[in-house]
């Protein structure tokens, strides 16, 4: 049976990563602006601290590993009471080369690898609605591996290297969703954590096309049909026929990008009966057809 996270890694399309040494010495403080793509952090040495905005501050020192699923604004700093500068995060180099706050000579206080993620979609809400806004790790070996490697492909040409940061990024985002906080939002890796949830949403995302209803979907988590609604609510946060319209978009949005298949057979293979009837749940749920959405989102990049 395939597995929900495994499925939806893959609908994402990660494409590439990049990570940039970061280090600080003295008393500093950055401004970063709204990014609104997937960046992390992981601190090899030394500490700071990190306020996002709509979150409470923390410190962050070495072995942690932070994701911002969407990268609001935030500060980064080593003293609060020093005015923070404003950095553009799309002038920042995405090469390997270190970036300095503070004083620019002598040793770092502080050292950290810090980067983006890069995907064919630029939608990045499939990704949100999985994690909380802020996903903090201390003392994960194997993040640091990851994002070591990441740097390591960063600042070396090497042949395969796209391939290669291709699946590190699967790799890391995988990595952070088993690790994100057990008291994580309502949302897929919730229901993934209960076990009878887990066998529902499981043969959801491998039938897609199965004409699913509450009752059989209760059947397949053991559950009575009350129960199960009201758990997988609460715990998803959506109704279960709601969550299943909502993956077969996704996945229908992903082989109309593709562009290999006709209108009719992508509507067969989500479930529905009829090129009409998928056309209008498309249209209900996108906001545009599915003609009019592959002319706006355009060929998937490679």
């Amino acid at each position: 049976m395939r597995d929900p996270l495994s499925e939806i890694i893959h609908l994402l399309h990660p494409r590439a990563a990049f990570a940039n040494v970061i280090s600080g010495r003295g008393a500093w403080a950055v401004r970063y602006p709204h990014y609104g793509r997937p960046s992390y952090c992981i601190v090899l040495d030394g500490g700071c601290r990190l306020a996002v905005d709509g979150q409470a501050p923390f410190d962050i020192a070495a072995g942690d590993f932070v994701l911002l699923p969407a990268t609001p604004a935030f500060t980064l700093c080593s003293d609060e009471t020093v005015p923070p500068v404003l950095r553009d995060p799309d002038a920042l180099p995405s090469d390997g080369s270190e970036i300095r706050y503070g004083d620019a000579d002598g040793p770092a206080d502080m050292r950290a690898l810090g980067g983006a993620f890069l995907f064919d979609r630029d939608d990045p809400a499939l990704l949100v609605s999985l994690l909380p806004a802020v996903v903090h790790v201390r003392g994960s070996s194997r993040l640091s591996q990851l994002v070591a490697m990441v740097a390591e492909e960063t600042r070396v040409l090497r042949p395969g290297r796209e391939s290669a940061l291709a699946r590190l990024v699967e790799l890391l985002l995988i990595e952070a969703m088993r690790s994100a906080p057990h008291d994580a939002p309502p949302g897929l890796l919730k229901g993934l954590g209960d076990e009878r949830l887990a066998r529902a949403l499981s043969v959801m995302h491998a039938h897609v096309e199965r004409p699913w209803t509450v009752a059989a979907l209760a059947d397949a988590a053991a559950l009575s049909r009350s129960v199960f609604f009201e758990r997988f609510t609460r715990t998803v946060g959506v109704a279960p026929m709601a969550y299943l319209l909502a993956w077969r978009m996704e996945v229908a949005k992903d082989l109309l990008r593709r562009g290999d298949a006709s209108i009719a057979e992508v509507a067969e293979r989500v479930g529905y009966g009829s090129a009409s009837a998928f056309g209008a749940a498309f249209q209900r749920h996108v906001g545009a057809s599915p003609r009019r959405h592959v002319r706006a989102a355009g060929p998937r990049p490679g």
